[in-house]
């Protein structure tokens, strides 16, 4: 009668089983930092008194928020990770080898599975979509579990949510977990664990899996699971890890599992959607948006930067070009996904489009550097946040929505779904 997250969490607990409410002492497989929240967890380990963590291979920095370094705190921020990796043997990933954190673990092959993985990063829950019980910590937590390798947790009850029926057209991840944030609030799955069924979830490619469980944290949840399939097994299998071989388990929820609740939708009718300002809640379909004439598009983040996020970008953009009154950033995930996306030609149609192309980094997503917002100033963005002030200006706005919605936007030069772009010539994706 147990879930995914309480097979895993009792499985790394030498427990037979869990209820939710409990408190439970969690072995982890892999501690996450980078070069924002590592620092802090790396003064909170040192506090300690203990001089070695208690596995290097179990433990990565990553260097992406501010990479390459924008200004001299974030050169003293990453320095600081940098310093501690080699001091420690730990797997670190130094600028042109690395990417987004969210991107590069999977790519690299350092989550899987079964496995519980901890990050100083509220995203960390991304790597759910591989069946793994993945959560957001704070600093001080990362800072003991590098010490320890356990962590301390209330094990949260999971709820269902099942997409009946066949997809539309340009409608993918990101569309469905708007729809869920848009139906149950930021709050709605407060402490949970999210699971996602249905015919229209096992259809979705890993890209748009690891979207989903990303913004599982922006519906409150501690995690958001997708059940182990073929697609999970061979992303798996292509994606080895170079540092030694992980645990690989294929957990599934039984079919008399307690569920805190089932929520059901019908795929077929949900619409590429928008999350208007300043709350990813405040979610529309695309036919109920109206005219919002915008100022700059993100194609990137560890929600939308991978590949085929890149190709349906490109796909809409190509023999196109940028609206003149709109500057289009488009940021690959990872090293990988850059030279990829590189290899087939998509970073030429953006270049050709008059879109910008950037090195891998978090950068505008954070308010960080590379598309900063000055005030009244409107984004559409595919990151996951638009909160007051997210992208820079506390009087500027971001509108969260997919790749389609966000290469259309910018040849519009308004927020617009590319059903709706004159003379449309582009390729549905499957």
């Amino acid at each position: 009668m147990a879930t995914i997250a309480e097979k895993i969490l009792a499985a790394h607990s030498g427990r037979e089983t869990f209820s939710p409410g409990e408190y439970a002492n969690v072995s982890v497989d892999m501690v996450m930092a980078n070069d924002i929240t590592g620092p802090i967890s790396v003064k909170e380990f040192r506090k300690l008194g203990i001089s070695r963590v208690f596995d290097p291979m179990k433990i990565v920095m990553v260097p992406d928020h501010f990479i390459p370094n924008k200004d001299i705190p974030s050169a003293i921020q990453a320095k600081a990770i940098r310093e501690f990796a080699r001091e420690q043997g730990i797997i670190y990933f130094e600028t042109g080898r690395a990417g987004i954190e969210h991107v590069l673990l999977p790519e690299k092959g350092l989550v899987g599975p079964g496995q519980v993985i901890i990050g100083a990063d509220s995203h960390t829950c991304t790597y759910g979509a591989l069946g793994a019980f993945a959560t957001g910590m704070g600093s001080t937590d990362i800072g003991m579990a590098m010490a320890t390798g356990d962590i301390w947790m209330k094990v949260p009850p999971t709820i269902k949510f099942v997409f009946r029926g066949k997809l539309q057209p340009w409608v993918g991840g990101k569309d469905l977990i708007l729809h869920i944030i848009g139906d149950i609030g930021i709050d709605g799955a407060l402490y949970s664990s999210m699971e996602f069924y249905g015919e229209a979830i096992s259809s979705l490619e890993m890209d748009g899996r690891f979207t989903m469980s990303n913004m599982a944290i922006e519906a409150g949840a501690k995690a958001g699971i997708f059940p182990v399939d073929e697609k999970t097994e061979a992303y798996v299998a292509a994606h080895p890890c170079e540092f030694g071989p992980r645990p690989v388990v294929k957990y599934t929820t039984d079919s008399d599992a307690d569920y805190a609740r089932i929520i059901e939708y019908d795929a077929a009718s949900i619409e590429p959607c928008v999350a208007f300002p300043h709350l990813p809640s405040n979610v529309r379909p695309i036919s109920q948006v109206g005219t919002v004439p915008i100022d700059q598009v993100v194609v990137g983040s560890c929600t939308n930067g991978r590949l085929s996020d890149l190709r349906i970008a490109a796909g809409l953009l190509k023999g196109k070009s940028v609206h003149p009154s709109v500057r289009c950033i488009v940021i690959p995930g990872s090293q990988r996904v850059y030279k990829d996306a590189l290899d087939e030609g998509l970073l030429s149609i953006f270049m050709d489009a008059g879109a910008v192309v950037s090195t891998p980094t978090c950068g505008p997503c954070l308010g960080g550097y590379m598309g900063v917002l000055a005030p009244g100033e409107r984004c559409v963005s595919t990151t996951n946040r638009n909160f007051v002030g997210r992208m820079g200006s506390p009087e500027s706005e971001v509108y969260l929505a997919g790749p389609a919605v966000a290469a259309a936007s910018a040849i519009a030069g308004q927020i617009a779904g590319p059903e709706g772009l004159p003379t449309s010539t582009q390729e549905v994706p499957d």
